[in-house]
């Protein structure tokens, strides 16, 4: 472990919406760490075809007040943003071309028919 850079983890929830972590930057000794910022992170879940996805994302906050009343908007903001990514990747899927491994069926290199191999009489 990085000794100048522990965190001790708070855990803080409304048991109904989601979760809000608390690191608060320590010394060595467990004393706080006054000279690094506390950082706060929040974890909410969208429900899928596949079953529940965790969202993870981090809120700008000087505070835990100030934590608490940015988790909404920032929850929003992260759903939409994975939604998106989500919606993305389907569609590069969705679109993905994909050639048999030998071919096109009856046609050669090329799409010509013979292979592609030019004959002379």
């Amino acid at each position: 472990m990085d000794a100048a850079t522990l965190y001790r983890e708070d855990t803080i929830t409304d048991r109904k919406v989601g979760t809000l972590r608390v690191l608060t930057p320590i010394k060595t000794d467990g004393t706080a760490d006054a000279a690094r910022p506390v950082i706060y992170t929040g974890e909410a879940q969208i429900l899928t075809g596949a079953g529940p996805l965790p969202i993870g994302f981090e809120i700008e906050a000087n505070s835990l007040s100030d934590a608490v009343a940015k988790f909404g908007p920032a929850a929003k903001e992260a759903i939409e943003r994975t939604v998106r990514d989500l919606q993305e990747m389907r569609r590069q899927a969705a679109s993905s071309i994909v050639v048999p491994q030998g071919g096109m069926g009856g046609l050669g290199p090329g799409g010509m028919p013979g292979g592609g191999k030019i004959q002379m009489p």
